[in-house]
């Protein structure tokens, strides 16, 4: 798998579970942590189209565990 296949990967992994914390109630400060996730990821399209591959990844990786800690504090994350 190359940069791109795996950046576009972690965009839709990315995709799917931010519907999954759409769909429930979160609070003003994870709204916000929930944003600057969001931000990350159009960050991550915006370098990936700019071929820097390096800060696309970067931008991916935070975005997605500004997400997860909402998942996690929210049980939405089931530990194997």
């Amino acid at each position: 798998m190359d940069a791109i296949e795996r950046i576009e990967k972690d965009l839709k992994l990315f995709s799917k579970n931010i519907k999954e914390v759409e769909s429930i109630k979160v609070s003003a400060k994870e709204e916000k942590i929930l944003k600057m996730a969001q931000n990350y990821r159009d960050d991550t399209q915006y370098y990936l189209d700019k071929k820097d591959f390096l800060t696309s990844f970067g931008c991916i990786t935070y975005a997605h565990g500004l997400l997860d800690a909402i998942r996690l504090s929210h049980n939405l994350i089931i530990e194997e």
